[in-house]
Protein backbone atom coordinates (compact mmCIF):
# COMPACT_ATOMS: atom_id res chain seq x y z
CA UNK A 1 0.00 0.00 0.00
CA UNK A 2 2.81 2.39 0.49
CA UNK A 3 4.16 1.91 -2.67
CA UNK A 4 0.65 2.05 -4.19
CA UNK A 5 0.28 5.69 -2.52
CA UNK A 6 3.80 6.52 -3.47
CA UNK A 7 2.97 5.63 -7.72
CA UNK A 8 -0.45 7.40 -7.16
CA UNK A 9 1.30 10.58 -5.92
CA UNK A 10 3.95 10.45 -8.62
CA UNK A 11 1.39 9.95 -11.52
CA UNK A 12 -0.75 13.11 -10.07
CA UNK A 13 2.34 15.11 -9.97
CA UNK A 14 3.48 14.18 -13.24
CA UNK A 15 -0.64 14.53 -14.46
CA UNK A 16 -0.65 18.28 -12.78
CA UNK A 17 2.37 19.66 -14.75
CA UNK A 18 1.44 22.27 -17.46
CA UNK A 19 3.68 20.93 -20.05
CA UNK A 20 1.71 17.26 -19.59
CA UNK A 21 -0.07 16.64 -22.65
CA UNK A 22 -2.19 13.42 -20.34
CA UNK A 23 -4.14 15.39 -18.21
CA UNK A 24 -7.38 13.74 -19.06
CA UNK A 25 -6.57 10.85 -17.45
CA UNK A 26 -8.26 9.98 -14.21
CA UNK A 27 -6.71 8.04 -11.02
CA UNK A 28 -7.96 5.11 -9.11
CA UNK A 29 -6.84 3.26 -6.29
CA UNK A 30 -8.21 -0.32 -5.44
CA UNK A 31 -7.67 -2.22 -2.48
CA UNK A 32 -8.84 -4.72 -0.30
CA UNK A 33 -9.71 -2.52 2.32
CA UNK A 34 -11.97 -0.05 0.05
CA UNK A 35 -13.27 -3.57 -1.11
CA UNK A 36 -14.42 -4.21 2.33
CA UNK A 37 -11.84 -6.90 2.86
CA UNK A 38 -8.91 -7.57 5.18
CA UNK A 39 -6.00 -9.87 6.04
CA UNK A 40 -8.37 -12.53 7.13
CA UNK A 41 -9.81 -12.98 3.93
CA UNK A 42 -7.02 -14.65 2.65
CA UNK A 43 -7.33 -17.40 5.64
CA UNK A 44 -10.57 -18.82 4.16
CA UNK A 45 -10.83 -19.67 0.19
CA UNK A 46 -14.26 -18.66 -0.29
CA UNK A 47 -13.56 -15.25 1.10
CA UNK A 48 -10.76 -15.10 -0.81
CA UNK A 49 -11.93 -16.08 -4.12
CA UNK A 50 -14.89 -13.35 -2.85
CA UNK A 51 -11.98 -10.69 -2.73
CA UNK A 52 -10.94 -11.76 -6.32
CA UNK A 53 -14.07 -11.42 -7.75
CA UNK A 54 -14.90 -7.89 -6.31
CA UNK A 55 -11.35 -6.88 -7.43
CA UNK A 56 -11.81 -7.86 -10.90
CA UNK A 57 -15.38 -6.23 -11.09
CA UNK A 58 -13.59 -2.68 -9.53
CA UNK A 59 -11.22 -3.05 -12.46
CA UNK A 60 -13.16 -4.12 -15.25
CA UNK A 61 -15.77 -0.76 -13.96
CA UNK A 62 -13.00 1.40 -14.00
CA UNK A 63 -10.29 0.71 -16.47
CA UNK A 64 -10.54 2.72 -19.67
CA UNK A 65 -8.39 4.74 -22.17
CA UNK A 66 -8.79 7.65 -19.44
CA UNK A 67 -8.17 5.92 -16.46
CA UNK A 68 -5.50 4.55 -14.51
CA UNK A 69 -6.02 1.91 -12.27
CA UNK A 70 -3.33 0.92 -9.17
CA UNK A 71 -4.75 -2.78 -8.18
CA UNK A 72 -3.30 -2.64 -4.77
CA UNK A 73 -3.81 -6.42 -4.08
CA UNK A 74 -2.25 -9.23 -3.38
CA UNK A 75 -2.07 -10.44 -6.81
CA UNK A 76 0.25 -13.34 -6.35
CA UNK A 77 -1.18 -15.80 -8.27
CA UNK A 78 -0.37 -15.88 -12.05
CA UNK A 79 -3.94 -16.74 -12.87
CA UNK A 80 -5.59 -13.56 -11.49
CA UNK A 81 -2.91 -11.29 -12.97
CA UNK A 82 -3.86 -13.12 -16.14
CA UNK A 83 -7.33 -12.30 -16.06
CA UNK A 84 -6.40 -8.52 -15.00
CA UNK A 85 -4.56 -8.63 -18.53
CA UNK A 86 -7.34 -9.63 -20.18
CA UNK A 87 -9.48 -7.15 -18.73
CA UNK A 88 -7.13 -4.58 -20.13
CA UNK A 89 -7.02 -6.03 -23.41
CA UNK A 90 -10.19 -6.12 -23.85
CA UNK A 91 -10.78 -2.37 -23.73
CA UNK A 92 -7.73 -1.19 -25.72
CA UNK A 93 -5.20 0.08 -22.83
CA UNK A 94 -1.76 -0.64 -21.41
CA UNK A 95 -1.19 -2.28 -18.07
CA UNK A 96 1.99 -3.35 -16.35
CA UNK A 97 2.91 -4.92 -13.24
CA UNK A 98 4.85 -3.67 -10.40
CA UNK A 99 6.87 -6.53 -8.28
CA UNK A 100 7.83 -5.41 -4.78
CA UNK A 101 10.30 -7.67 -4.23
CA UNK A 102 11.36 -9.37 -0.56
CA UNK A 103 12.94 -11.84 0.84
CA UNK A 104 10.94 -14.10 3.15
CA UNK A 105 13.21 -13.54 6.53
CA UNK A 106 12.47 -9.41 5.79
CA UNK A 107 8.89 -9.53 4.62
CA UNK A 108 8.41 -11.86 8.06
CA UNK A 109 10.54 -9.22 10.20
CA UNK A 110 8.38 -6.06 8.63
CA UNK A 111 4.67 -8.05 9.33
CA UNK A 112 6.12 -8.80 12.62
CA UNK A 113 5.87 -4.93 13.56
CA UNK A 114 2.12 -4.49 12.46
CA UNK A 115 0.74 -5.07 15.67
CA UNK A 116 -2.92 -5.87 15.07
CA UNK A 117 -2.19 -5.35 11.14
CA UNK A 118 -0.02 -8.16 11.13
CA UNK A 119 -0.48 -11.61 9.23
CA UNK A 120 -0.62 -14.42 11.86
CA UNK A 121 2.26 -16.57 11.85
CA UNK A 122 0.45 -19.53 10.13
CA UNK A 123 -1.37 -17.44 7.08
CA UNK A 124 2.02 -15.69 6.28
CA UNK A 125 3.64 -18.83 5.81
CA UNK A 126 0.81 -20.18 3.75
CA UNK A 127 0.81 -16.82 1.93
CA UNK A 128 4.74 -17.93 1.14
CA UNK A 129 3.77 -21.05 -0.02
CA UNK A 130 1.05 -19.98 -2.65
CA UNK A 131 3.32 -17.40 -3.77
CA UNK A 132 4.32 -17.28 -7.61
CA UNK A 133 6.76 -14.91 -8.40
CA UNK A 134 5.78 -12.91 -11.95
CA UNK A 135 8.09 -13.39 -15.07
CA UNK A 136 8.89 -11.13 -17.36
CA UNK A 137 8.56 -13.50 -20.12
CA UNK A 138 4.55 -13.79 -19.76
CA UNK A 139 2.45 -11.49 -21.55
CA UNK A 140 0.41 -11.23 -18.66
CA UNK A 141 3.22 -9.93 -16.47
CA UNK A 142 5.07 -7.97 -18.63
CA UNK A 143 5.54 -4.98 -18.59
CA UNK A 144 7.51 -5.68 -15.43
CA UNK A 145 8.94 -3.95 -13.14
CA UNK A 146 11.17 -4.85 -9.82
CA UNK A 147 11.44 -2.81 -6.37
CA UNK A 148 13.19 -4.32 -3.60
CA UNK A 149 11.00 -3.32 -0.97
CA UNK A 150 13.53 -3.52 2.12
CA UNK A 151 16.29 -1.38 1.07
CA UNK A 152 13.74 1.12 -0.18
CA UNK A 153 14.72 0.84 -4.12
CA UNK A 154 13.10 3.79 -5.88
CA UNK A 155 9.95 3.05 -8.22
CA UNK A 156 11.43 3.24 -12.10
CA UNK A 157 8.45 5.98 -12.52
CA UNK A 158 9.84 6.86 -15.89
CA UNK A 159 9.78 3.81 -17.32
CA UNK A 160 6.12 3.04 -15.96
CA UNK A 161 5.16 6.11 -17.32
CA UNK A 162 5.67 5.27 -20.48
CA UNK A 163 4.77 2.29 -20.64
CA UNK A 164 1.23 3.13 -19.48
CA UNK A 165 0.92 6.48 -20.57
CA UNK A 166 2.96 7.77 -23.67
CA UNK A 167 2.66 3.97 -25.42
CA UNK A 168 -1.11 3.63 -25.40
CA UNK A 169 -2.23 0.53 -26.96
CA UNK A 170 -3.64 1.29 -30.59
CA UNK A 171 -7.17 1.36 -30.58
CA UNK A 172 -9.02 -1.87 -31.92
CA UNK A 173 -9.82 -1.58 -35.64
CA UNK A 174 -9.57 -3.89 -38.82
CA UNK A 175 -5.69 -3.59 -38.60
CA UNK A 176 -4.92 -3.65 -35.33
CA UNK A 177 -7.61 -5.32 -33.30
CA UNK A 178 -6.29 -8.60 -31.85
CA UNK A 179 -7.25 -11.35 -34.40
CA UNK A 180 -9.51 -14.03 -32.60
CA UNK A 181 -7.66 -16.67 -34.57
CA UNK A 182 -4.01 -17.46 -33.34
CA UNK A 183 -4.20 -20.94 -35.29
CA UNK A 184 -6.10 -22.34 -38.18
CA UNK A 185 -8.32 -24.68 -35.55
CA UNK A 186 -7.71 -22.48 -32.15
CA UNK A 187 -11.45 -22.41 -31.54
CA UNK A 188 -11.96 -25.73 -32.28
CA UNK A 189 -9.19 -26.44 -29.66
CA UNK A 190 -10.38 -24.15 -27.67
CA UNK A 191 -13.48 -25.41 -27.28
CA UNK A 192 -12.50 -29.29 -27.29
CA UNK A 193 -9.97 -28.89 -24.53
CA UNK A 194 -12.28 -26.82 -22.05
CA UNK A 195 -14.93 -29.57 -22.52
CA UNK A 196 -12.44 -32.25 -21.60
CA UNK A 197 -11.49 -30.45 -19.01
CA UNK A 198 -15.07 -29.95 -17.39
CA UNK A 199 -15.66 -33.54 -18.60
CA UNK A 200 -12.62 -35.18 -16.59
CA UNK A 201 -14.15 -33.15 -13.38
CA UNK A 202 -17.22 -34.72 -13.58
CA UNK A 203 -16.17 -38.15 -14.02
CA UNK A 204 -13.70 -38.07 -10.76
CA UNK A 205 -16.85 -36.70 -9.14
CA UNK A 206 -18.86 -39.67 -10.31
CA UNK A 207 -16.67 -42.04 -8.98
CA UNK A 208 -17.82 -41.26 -5.70
CA UNK A 209 -14.12 -40.77 -4.13
CA UNK A 210 -14.20 -37.55 -1.96
CA UNK A 211 -11.20 -35.70 -3.51
CA UNK A 212 -9.18 -32.09 -2.74
CA UNK A 213 -7.74 -31.72 -6.00
CA UNK A 214 -9.04 -33.61 -9.56
CA UNK A 215 -6.15 -34.54 -12.17
CA UNK A 216 -7.85 -33.86 -15.41
CA UNK A 217 -6.88 -33.92 -19.16
CA UNK A 218 -4.43 -32.72 -20.88
CA UNK A 219 -3.04 -30.31 -17.96
CA UNK A 220 0.16 -30.51 -15.69
CA UNK A 221 -2.08 -28.50 -12.87
CA UNK A 222 -5.13 -29.62 -10.67
CA UNK A 223 -8.59 -28.80 -10.39
CA UNK A 224 -9.22 -27.79 -6.84
CA UNK A 225 -12.60 -28.72 -5.13
CA UNK A 226 -14.42 -26.01 -3.15
CA UNK A 227 -15.66 -29.70 -0.89
CA UNK A 228 -18.46 -30.02 -2.74
CA UNK A 229 -19.79 -31.75 -6.27
CA UNK A 230 -19.52 -28.81 -8.66
CA UNK A 231 -22.31 -29.02 -11.15
CA UNK A 232 -22.36 -29.28 -15.36
CA UNK A 233 -24.06 -25.39 -14.93
CA UNK A 234 -21.57 -23.88 -12.97
CA UNK A 235 -18.81 -25.31 -14.95
CA UNK A 236 -19.89 -24.17 -18.18
CA UNK A 237 -20.75 -20.68 -17.23
CA UNK A 238 -17.20 -20.30 -16.25
CA UNK A 239 -15.92 -22.08 -19.05
CA UNK A 240 -18.29 -19.54 -21.05
CA UNK A 241 -16.46 -16.87 -19.39
CA UNK A 242 -13.00 -17.80 -19.96
CA UNK A 243 -13.74 -18.61 -24.36
CA UNK A 244 -14.97 -15.11 -24.41
CA UNK A 245 -11.86 -14.14 -23.40
CA UNK A 246 -9.54 -16.43 -24.90
CA UNK A 247 -10.94 -15.58 -28.45
CA UNK A 248 -9.72 -11.90 -28.13
CA UNK A 249 -6.58 -12.61 -26.26
CA UNK A 250 -5.69 -16.62 -27.94
CA UNK A 251 -3.46 -18.77 -25.93
CA UNK A 252 -1.24 -21.18 -27.40
CA UNK A 253 -2.85 -24.55 -27.72
CA UNK A 254 -0.40 -26.22 -25.24
CA UNK A 255 -1.42 -23.85 -22.93
CA UNK A 256 -4.69 -23.45 -22.73
CA UNK A 257 -5.48 -26.73 -19.82
CA UNK A 258 -3.71 -25.44 -17.48
CA UNK A 259 -4.87 -21.86 -18.18
CA UNK A 260 -8.43 -23.03 -17.85
CA UNK A 261 -7.61 -24.99 -14.15
CA UNK A 262 -6.08 -22.14 -12.93
CA UNK A 263 -9.10 -19.66 -13.65
CA UNK A 264 -11.41 -22.72 -12.29
CA UNK A 265 -9.29 -22.65 -9.58
CA UNK A 266 -9.58 -18.71 -9.23
CA UNK A 267 -13.59 -18.94 -9.99
CA UNK A 268 -14.93 -21.55 -8.47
Amino acid sequence: STRAAELKRMFEERLSQPENKHRRFNLHIISDSSLGFDHQTYASPRDEKNARGALLSAVERLVSKDDIVIADTPNYIKGLRYQLYCIAREVATTHCVVYCAISVDEARKINQTRGTEAYSEQLFDELVMRYEEPNAMAKWDSPLFTVVQHINDELPFDRIWQSVVEKRALAPNFATAVKPVAETNYLFELDRITQEVIAGVLESQNSGVPMSEVVVPGSSKKVRMPGRNLTLSELRRVRMQFTKLNKQVPLKVDAIADAFVEYLNINL
